[in-house]
């Protein structure tokens, strides 16, 4: 069983930065893919980023390339969301993910979810 919070969301102006956090309790932390997702309000939720837990893969959105980095401590059981030049439509709640098998963009892959954290930029 893995618990992920998340933290480090708020209220930030467009062209701003943002970094997000998501720690984990459990064992074997680096086993675990670890992706960030974000619903928007009337949205579905939609992949932001993965990174496989040795770090070696890494995936992106096309809409966030270039401006998000996904990284992880595995001695720290966290990984990372680093938010530059945000923008409106960057709005959402940011959720965490973690599963043991694949780095994948796929949502339902993923076996445990945080709380979520709310990120409004203000345009």
């Amino acid at each position: 069983q893995v618990q992920l919070v998340e933290s480090g969301g708020g209220l930030v102006q467009a062209g701003g930065s943002l970094r997000l956090s998501c720690a984990a309790s459990g064992r074997a932390f680096s086993r675990y893919a670890m992706g960030w997702f974000r619903q928007a309000p009337g949205k579905e939720r939609e992949f932001v980023a993965v990174i496989s837990g040795q770090r070696n893969v890494i995936y992106y959105a096309d809409s966030v390339k270039g401006r998000f980095t996904i990284s992880r401590d595995n001695a720290r059981n966290t990984v990372y969301l680093q938010m530059n030049s945000l923008k409106f439509e960057d709005t959402a709640v940011y959720y965490c993910a973690a599963n043991d098998r694949l780095t994948t963009r796929n949502q339902y892959e993923y076996d445990f979810w945080g709380q979520g954290t709310q990120v409004t930029v203000s345009s």
